[in-house]
């Protein structure tokens, strides 16, 4: 089984409007990790930047204008995509993996593709995802009532998996906390 582990942040909240500075993540088959990324990337030159978004991520516009093109990032994705999976085979494909990744990153990340000129998203992926939320969720029914929310930092809280607060918010450090979550919960 291929999983794609990944977490971004953004400019903003709304795929249509804003876009991604930073997507992070590791590529794990059949339970082996085999390679861990972390790309910064100058957003969409179209897309919207919220002061918020990026107050959340520690970042700075300056900064994130700084990283390189969208472009080149795209074609580094695509090649460390390429080192295992190929995308002419209809049956060689990731699931993306994340943490409240159905509702949020996917969007993002698709969108990432289409502004890159590349409508075949859909040949390195399955449609269906899985979201490491829901996992813990399941995991954790009987607990919720004993939680203040189900963000990322409380359920790993929760699970005794050590939170640095100070690391949040960036995709690198979100996506080692949603793999801990994810192997917590499946007994990984």
């Amino acid at each position: 089984m291929k999983l794609f582990f990944f977490d971004l942040e953004t400019t903003g909240i709304n795929p249509a409007r804003n876009g991604i500075h930073q997507i992070s993540g590791e590529i794990a088959i059949d339970g082996d990790v085999k390679e861990k990324f972390d790309f910064h990337v100058c957003p969409n030159p179209k897309a919207t930047i919220d002061p918020a978004a990026l107050e959340v991520a520690g970042v700075t516009k300056e900064q994130i204008l700084a990283y390189p093109s969208m472009d080149n990032v795209y074609h580094e994705l695509v090649t460390l995509l390429s080192k295992y999976v190929d995308q002419y085979d209809r049956n060689d494909k990731f699931f993306l993996v994340g943490y409240n990744n159905t509702s949020f990153d996917n969007n993002f990340l698709r969108g990432f593709f289409l502004q890159n000129d590349d409508k075949y998203f859909g040949s390195w992926f399955w449609s269906n995802s899985i979201d490491v939320m829901v996992l813990a969720t399941q995991y954790l029914m009987d607990k919720r009532a004993e939680m203040e929310n189900f963000k990322l930092s409380t359920v790993a809280d929760f699970l005794k998996i050590h939170v640095e607060k100070n690391d949040l918010h960036s995709a690198n450090y979100d996506i080692a906390l949603t793999k801990a979550i994810y192997d917590k919960v499946t007994d990984k």
